[in-house]
């Protein structure tokens, strides 16, 4: 059986699409329990998403892994070299600072369709820390965020 291919074959992730990605730390390591590692992470992810003209609608970094719901902001808004530039950086600066590799190889990808809502997706990736019992309050899980959508106004009942 040959291994699953990790990109669509037909589809060439370029556009103004929305993605849910999810990128794995190398041997599942809890790298993002320190803030330090977070913040310098999410400086990665941010200017990445502005080379790449990326919106993050969502992001939420779990002690082993990250969620990231982006969205392309143009038509040559292409989601691989976003991700591809973001985990070079992130990875370079942490194996500098560290001496450890940061990710795993590629990542998991997901396109959503045009009829999923954009909120139900954020709800569902802010509610990962509150399934894996480390919040009881996802608003006060200090490793998510939006540079789009106001976190409270998403989660109000």
């Amino acid at each position: 059986m040959l291994p699953r291919r990790p990109r669509l074959r037909a589809f060439d992730y370029l556009g103004c699409y929305r993605y849910l990605l999810t990128c794995c730390t190398c041997k599942r390591q809890r790298y993002f329990e320190a803030s330090a590692t977070v913040e310098e992470t999410v400086s990665h992810l941010r200017q990445s998403a502005a080379r790449f003209s990326m919106q993050l609608l969502a992001w939420c970094f779990m002690p082993n892994h990250l969620h990231v719901l982006a969205e392309g902001a143009r038509d040559a808004s292409h989601c691989p070299s976003f991700v591809k530039d973001f985990k070079q950086r992130a990875g370079f600066a942490f194996k500098k600072r560290t001496g450890e590799r940061l990710w795993q190889p590629s990542y998991h990808d997901r396109i959503l369709r045009d009829d999923e809502a954009t909120e139900n997706v954020i709800r569902y990736i802010l509610g990962n820390p509150v399934r894996a019992g480390l919040t009881k309050d996802p608003l006060s899980y200090p490793f998510s965020g939006s540079e789009v959508y106001r976190i409270e106004e998403i989660l109000a009942p």
